[in-house]
């Protein structure tokens, strides 16, 4: 096996969830449990684990109250002789989360942690620990690497629903133990309130777990802290975040469906008293900050980015991209010089020096939006264009002319083994660009596999763009808009590198974990 399994990892997750007890799914339909201030403190949120390097990796907890974050970790989970590791003080300022990073940790090796809160005023009064794992980064790259990407969780009114099960597309994930997961980014939907039931095509009744922050768009602090609050009611998630290490991007629904820099919301729409963008997305980048684990965005830090490299030893880096951040207003986007682009110029340039500087056998691009695909951007009338692609198939244009001097550097530098993997448009396929087929040519050819949604509704397939001739090798939609989780359509992607020969897997997966499309790709080309 060239993916080397780690005995035990499960099992370490039996009372993972113990502490959380109280924050289970409620059996009736109301909002989400107050916390109840006697006693000790308690991580009832669960924990995660972010960002994971070769000797590395973050911790989060959020707390119910003013508590230390201390962290103890063993190679074993019987967590004898454990190593201690004191963390932040929990407080207000950061919504009683903290992150405590781990350094010094041994590659390539399975790593038990487990999360005690303990009283401010007296440290032997600590909460019931919560337990979490993950490997390390290995040093050699026999070991092989096994990843999953999806994104778009709760759009659409499609909240958590008891009677389905909750998220059970998590089930599905964590069966597969992979090293980590992608968030393609909107892991919460800011825009978009839960009701406690909508109607479903058959006339049957989709019930939502509902809290009070949910009930309207975000629009302050609290209210996008609850945002994201919201999924970890959710104890499928819980279980997966106690197992998996996450690498999260973000995208528009952390804020607004469609948001750019600068944009002001329209009086016509009465749902924001807050007109001001910019204003929501500072909330809703402060709230994300104090829910994900991410190594260069820090609760409180007045500067740090989403963008970021992740080495996964020998085999793979990984390029988080932050398509939102930057990028110009959405138009038209016909123009034939864009210097801002969809990742700005910075961002850019950064992209490509660490795409120069990798050394790894794959450089997998995570990218919030897909190249290819036209998706439009019709918010409050407006025949604009979201993502990259404007349905010219011609000689690129707008944020294709950014698009288009990546590829051609990557192709004149020879950098081998990069592959793009997205979520954003709600269904799944796979995509291969090639010049041949292009109105651009200066590239070599690469493949888009395109994932998601996690649980929000399924949508019909956006259509392709000629520019940098993409064929549509496999997909799976529907045909109708909106579909509901109820109605199936909801996906992740697998990705495994083989340790020895070094050929990346992709496999496009169901919510149930049925494998709907395979592709193998082999290592040391420039173009495949």
């Amino acid at each position: 096996m060239s993916h080397r399994p780690f005995p035990g990892r499960r099992s370490v997750l039996r009372g993972s969830l113990a502490a959380s007890a109280a924050l289970t799914l409620p059996t009736a339909l109301g909002a989400a449990p107050a916390f109840a201030l006697s006693g000790r403190p308690r991580a009832g949120w669960g924990v995660q684990a972010g960002d994971v390097t070769s000797d590395s990796g973050l911790v989060w907890v959020r707390s119910d109250r003013p508590a230390r974050m201390i962290v103890e970790t063993s190679a074993t989970e019987s967590f004898r002789n454990p190593r201690r590791w004191q963390g932040p003080l929990l407080g207000e300022g950061t919504d009683f989360t903290g992150t405590t990073r781990l350094r010094g940790l041994p590659s390539g090796e399975q790593i038990h942690y487990r999360v005690l809160l303990a009283d401010p005023d007296d440290p032997r009064r600590t909460g019931e620990p919560v337990t979490g794992t993950f490997r390390t980064v290995p040093a050699h790259r026999h070991s092989g690497v096994r990843f999953l990407w999806s994104g778009d969780l709760a759009g659409q009114g499609w909240g958590i629903n008891p009677d389905f099960g909750g998220y059970t597309i998590y089930r599905a994930m964590a069966a597969l133990d992979p090293d980590f997961f992608i968030c393609s980014g909107d892991n919460v939907y800011a825009d978009g309130p839960i009701a406690a039931t909508a109607t479903l095509p058959d006339g049957s009744t989709w019930r939502n777990v509902t809290t009070e922050e949910k009930s309207k768009v975000a629009e302050t602090l609290a209210e996008f802290r609850g945002t994201f609050r919201y999924n970890l009611l959710d104890d499928n998630l819980k279980r997966f975040n106690a197992q998996v290490p996450s690498v999260i991007q973000w995208d528009d629904h952390e804020v607004r469906n469609n948001w750019y820099p600068g944009e002001v919301i329209a009086t016509t729409d009465t749902r924001y008293t807050e007109k001001s963008v910019d204003v929501l997305a500072a909330r809703a980048r402060r709230a994300f900050s104090e829910y994900f684990p991410l190594s260069t965005l820090r609760p409180g830090a007045r500067e740090g980015r989403v963008y970021r490299v992740l080495r996964q030893g020998p085999l793979l880096d990984v390029f988080v991209l932050d398509m939102r951040t930057y990028r110009n207003a959405n138009s038209p986007d016909d123009q034939t010089v864009d210097p801002q682009g969809i990742l700005g110029a910075e961002q850019l340039e950064w992209l490509k020096r660490e795409l120069s500087r990798s050394r790894a056998v794959w450089k997998v691009i995570a990218a919030d939006m897909p190249l290819g695909l036209v998706v439009p951007d019709t918010t409050e009338g407006r025949a604009n264009i979201e993502a990259v692609a404007q349905g010219d198939p011609g000689a690129p244009l707008g944020r294709e002319l950014q698009i288009a001097e990546l590829l051609r550097y990557i192709k004149h530098r020879r950098i081998t083994g990069t592959v793009w993997l997205t979520a954003d448009v709600h269904y799944t396929s796979a995509q291969h660009y090639q010049p041949s087929r292009a109105a651009f040519t200066d590239f070599e050819p690469f493949w888009e596999f395109v994932s998601g949604p996690l649980n929000a509704g399924a949508f019909p397939a956006n259509a392709l763009d000629g520019t940098f001739g993409p064929e549509r090798v496999f997909v799976k939609a529907p045909t109708t808009a909106n579909v509901s989780p109820a109605g199936g359509y909801q996906f992740f992607g697998e990705v495994d590198i083989d340790g020895d020969s070094g050929e990346l897997t992709v496999r496009l997966r169901e919510q149930d974990g049925t494998v709907l499309f395979t592709k193998v790709l082999q290592p040391g080309l420039v173009g495949q």
